[in-house]
Formats: structure tokens, sequence, C-alpha cells
């Protein structure tokens, strides 16, 4: 499980720990199973019938991979390395060692681009398929993402549904005399609004938000390749391919003057 997901998991039952044992007589209140069976079968009946089977199965893969792991930056370093080692077998003419390299290449995308630069594919044609590749990534992705944002919002508004079927089972009780009830069907009441804001602000919009960022970063890096692609495809020199591709990928950077060479007024203060 990566850092960030098991951080925010020690705050959640941190925090639900702190609601349970210290704000309640009896914490056995704080957990009613008709409330929370309302509040997650409703949520599950409605995004199963907003949504297509086969996108929720995916939804369910992509949060399984969202916890197990993120994208690393050393993936990214591997993927640059393998593509300025090809572009110096292409700038030799070597074919055969192109070749060699991408069937050890992990990534489609990478692998895809060169295939269709050795295959002597018009630039135009090579960049409007890489690109139609990005937007399909970002369009399923985006998907899954919204699923869970739309489920934030289904989750309390079956909360509040809980709450009003707690209500109207409480207020026949009161009409019937029996008060020895009233005590579970208000729990029922608004337990339900609790479960729901809990878990559309707990679970499914941080979860949408990480996979939206995992998107983001995922493009990023398609672009970085793309770019790069598209240098081999221009045949340019390894070298200038590097040290573009190390620009690029710059967090911070001073495009002015760079800071590893010292300044006139360093240079005068040293003469000095």
């Amino acid at each position: 499980m990566n850092p960030s997901t098991l951080i925010g998991i020690i705050a959640s039952a941190l925090l639900l720990a702190t609601v349970v044992l210290f704000t309640a007589q009896a914490p056995s209140s704080f957990f009613n199973l008709p409330g929370l069976a309302i509040v997650l079968t409703g949520t599950l009946a409605a995004s199963f019938i907003s949504y297509p089977l086969r996108e929720m199965q995916r939804l369910c893969r992509q949060i399984a991979v969202v916890f197990r792991r993120e994208p690393q930056a050393s993936e990214l370093e591997s993927d640059l390395e393998q593509l300025i080692e090809m572009s110096r077998h292409w700038s030799r003419g070597n074919i055969r060692a192109i070749e060699g390299a991408l069937e050890s290449t992990t990534n489609p995308f990478l692998r895809t681009g060169i295939q269709m630069v050795i295959a002597n594919t018009r630039e135009e044609e090579i960049r409007e398929m890489l690109r139609w590749r990005m937007v399909r990534v970002k369009a399923k992705e985006r998907t899954e993402a919204q699923i869970l944002r739309t489920m934030a919002v289904y989750a309390p508004a079956f909360g509040m549904l809980g709450t009003l079927v707690g209500l109207i089972n409480m207020l026949e009780v009161i009409q019937a005399g029996d008060l020895a009830v009233i005590g579970p069907r208000l729990a029922v009441a608004l337990m339900s609004t609790f479960y729901g804001i809990l878990l559309a602000n707990l679970l499914f919009k941080p979860i949408a938000v990480k996979l939206e960022r995992r998107t983001e970063a995922r493009l990023m890096a398609m672009a970085l390749l793309l770019e790069g692609i598209m240098m081999v495809s221009k045949r340019r020199l390894p070298a200038f391919i590097e040290e573009a591709l190390n620009t690029y990928r710059a967090e911070h950077r001073d495009e002015m003057r760079d800071a590893r060479r010292p300044q006139p007024a360093d240079a005068a203060a040293e003469s000095a």
C-alpha cells in the first residue's frame, strides 16, 4: 500500500475512534446496520443504474491499483532512458537493435510510437495516433473518477432517505404509544445521515481525487514521451533529445540564466 493512502487510513481510523469513544456514552450507538444498509445499498443500486457494468467492474480494479501503489518516477526515468537509447540506435540506422530494445519495453505507448517511427510513418500520423491514445486514456480514467464523485452525491441523499424512513417509523411508534422502541427508530434516522456524509467525504471523494491525480501524472508522462518520440522521428541528435527531455521534466528552472554558472556580480566579488 502506498504511504499517502496508509496515512489517510490511519488518520480516518483515529477520527472515527475519537468520535465513537469520546463523544458517546455507549460506543455501540454509532453502529447501526439498518442505516448503513440503506446508504450502501441505495448508493450501489443508483450507481449500477447510472453506469454500464463494464465501467463499474473497471472501477473496482482501478481502486485496487490505487490502494496498492502510485506511479513511480523511476518508471518514467526508465522509459526515457529506453527512448534515448533507441534514439542512438536510430541515428546509427541500427534497426535490429531498436527491435531488440522494443521487446523489453513494458510501456505500450512508447512501443507503439517507436514502431511507427521505424516504419517511416509520417510525423503528423504519429502525433495524431499517440494523441488519440492519450485522449482515450484521459476519457476512460476520468469516467472512473466521475463514478466515484457521483457516488459521493448519492450517499448523502440515501442518508437523508434513511432519516426519513426512521422518522416515519418513529411517528408510527409514537402514535401507537410504544415508547420503548423510539430510540432504535431515531438511531436509524440519525445514523443514516451520518453514514452518508462519512462515506461521501472520507471514501468516495478522496479516492476520486487520487484517481484524477494519477491520470494527470500518466498524461504528463505520456506527453513527455510523445515529444521524445517526435524528436526521434525528426532524427534529432541523441544528445539534443536527452537535454530536451531533461529540460521538460525539470520541476523548477530559471529560463533566463543557468544557476550553475556564476553571475557577473559574483565573479566581480570573487576577483576583488
